[in-house]
């Protein structure tokens, strides 16, 4: 096994009780005031912890209005293995849970059920990853069964307007005044023991629907940013008119494809408009699902295939990354397939298709070699950097999604 001499998290660790969650909610306080946000409550009379919570994913602003929401009751918030590092004392100690994303995890279930046992409350993101378009990712199955395992009421707490402000692929404040959020109860402890599995996870699934960018617009909320475009060619990496795939560019305002010269402009707004000809896609989300389709055929027809060199990091632990160095990126119809040699020993990672219904992927990760996608295992995670121009990660992150539904359906 690679790195077997680097000791591995301890996800056995119990979870510590919250501290200092009076300290989270005074600094989340202040940011919070700036952008004018506001909570709305509902269905939540008479419910106190222990309770599961749920939350959509779209900015860091999410933590800060779950503080608020909650008002100070214990929390244990489930986090991915990254936001440990050089760091795990301290989130250890104000009570969050560590997890590797994407891979069955009963250890998992087992800290959140401490958490709950003890009368707390355990707040989980279950699109395990900010949303790329403002819209809900997938939902696994397994939040269902969590729900009904625990026993315990289900509160969903969904954030508008963190997407506008703050977009994945363009992280600096955009300033958005008046971010609302609803928090409320979705499945009482007696209709959690009640129901099925299946209907536990209907009503997740339609209290987590969402779109930022209709929210924008149907609350008129203007957004003056001057760079509000850049980084969009990241989610949108297929021009419609011209069907050519990885030549999006953005300045300013301006959406570009560099292949046959078509523009668009995102106004304050959230439209997008072709500054000649037709606009294809007015609502990016809708861009961003047609994109899908055609990533959808090409599963269908058998033929996605992505074979490409890459750079990979490690990261067994909370020290740090590892450079593992050049390795060859198989994504296709079967699954991932990561091959390379770490000081003079030969390695390989594998996701069958069937394995893994979603996938991780960053923007411009840590400023090192830009965009990545990270796969993990029970015991690593590798941060996979595709070389080159030919690839997209969020096509990657499409055909994960379109492959795993595809073996489903089979």
């Amino acid at each position: 096994m690679i790195l077997e001499n680097e000791a591995r998290y301890d996800m056995q660790k119990p979870p510590f009780r919250q501290h200092l969650g009076w300290l989270i909610w005074l600094l989340s306080f202040f940011v919070l005031r700036l952008h004018k946000n506001h909570i709305t409550r509902e269905n939540m009379e008479g419910v106190k912890a222990p309770y599961l919570l749920l939350c959509n994913h779209n900015a860091f602003m999410d933590f800060m209005v779950a503080s608020h929401a909650l008002r100070l009751q214990r929390t244990n918030f489930v986090v991915a293995i990254d936001g440990f590092i050089k760091r795990e004392w301290l989130l250890r100690f104000i009570g969050c849970i560590c997890t590797r994303k994407f891979v069955s995890d009963l250890t998992l279930v087992k800290q959140v059920k401490t958490v709950i046992d003890r009368g707390d409350v355990a707040c989980i993101y279950p699109e395990a990853r900010y949303s790329l378009c403002g819209t809900t990712a997938v939902l696994p199955d397994s939040i269902g069964k969590l729900a009904k395992l625990l026993g315990v009421p289900v509160v969903v707490l969904i954030c508008h307007g963190h997407h506008i402000n703050s977009p994945f692929y363009h992280l600096p404040d955009h300033g958005v005044k008046g971010t609302q959020a609803e928090f409320r109860c979705i499945l009482t402890a007696e209709e959690v023991k009640k129901l099925k599995v299946q209907e536990i996870m209907q009503r997740i699934r339609e209290a987590f629907v969402y779109d930022d960018f209709r929210w924008q617009q149907e609350n008129h909320v203007r957004v003056k940013y001057k760079k509000r475009a850049e980084g969009l060619q990241k989610v949108l990496y297929q021009c419609p008119h011209c069907m050519t795939e990885y030549r999006m560019s953005t300045s300013g305002t301006t959406l570009r494809c560099d292949a046959c010269g078509k523009e668009w402009t995102l106004d304050e707004y959230g439209k997008l408009h072709a500054k000649e000809g037709e606009t294809e896609f007015w609502h990016v989300p809708d861009w961003y699902e047609w994109e899908r389709e055609n990533v959808r055929r090409e599963v269908e027809a058998g033929t996605y295939s992505l074979h490409i060199p890459a750079r990979v990091d490690a990261l067994p632990n909370a020290k740090g990354y590892i450079d593992l160095g050049k390795a060859t990126l198989v994504h296709d119809m079967q699954g991932f397939r990561v091959t390379g040699t770490y000081q003079g020993e030969g390695y390989e990672v594998v996701r069958p298709a069937n394995e893994i219904y979603s996938c991780h992927i960053e923007y411009e990760y840590l400023g090192k070699f830009g965009d990545c996608i990270d796969l993990n295992t029970k015991d690593n995670t590798y941060y996979i950097y595709p070389e080159g121009k030919d690839f997209a990660v969020t096509k990657i992150a499409l055909a994960t999604e379109e492959l795993y539904e595809a073996s489903r359906r089979k």
